[in-house]
């Protein structure tokens, strides 16, 4: 399910909540679907659990899941997911094409790159 890269300069937190998020976005994890508990997933990932539950709080902050008190924490709709990610993702992509644009890199440039990364593919679809 989720593969752990104790290499990678990211927290393990947000290797686990970058994990689930493509698990539910590419539809792996089903809208609805319950996630395991914080309990079980950080027995499985060898893992303190409350480094299981920063990413689960962290992921219901971004309307990724959401928790029934008593059931446990379940997938959201990816409607709802898609809109609320590609918000914070354009404000994110804002602020980078501008100091891009303020590094002297021109509009075209940054065109053709994404012209280039929509060429290579999608990543969730």
């Amino acid at each position: 399910m989720l593969e752990l890269n104790y290499r990678d300069a990211r927290p393990i937190y947000e290797q686990i909540k970058d994990g689930l998020r493509r698990l539910v976005l590419s539809g792996v994890i089903a809208q609805d679907e319950k996630l395991p508990s914080v309990r079980e997933l950080a027995s499985q990932l060898a893992i303190n659990p409350n480094t299981i539950q920063k990413a689960y709080r962290e992921l219901e902050k971004e309307g990724c899941i959401y928790t029934v008190s008593g059931k446990g924490s379940f997938a959201a709709p990816l409607s709802e997911i898609r809109s609320g990610r590609k918000e914070e993702l354009f404000v994110k992509f804002d602020n980078i094409s501008k100091e891009l644009l303020v590094l002297k890199v021109s509009p075209e440039a940054l065109k053709q790159r994404i012209d280039e990364l929509q060429q290579g593919g999608y990543l969730y679809d």
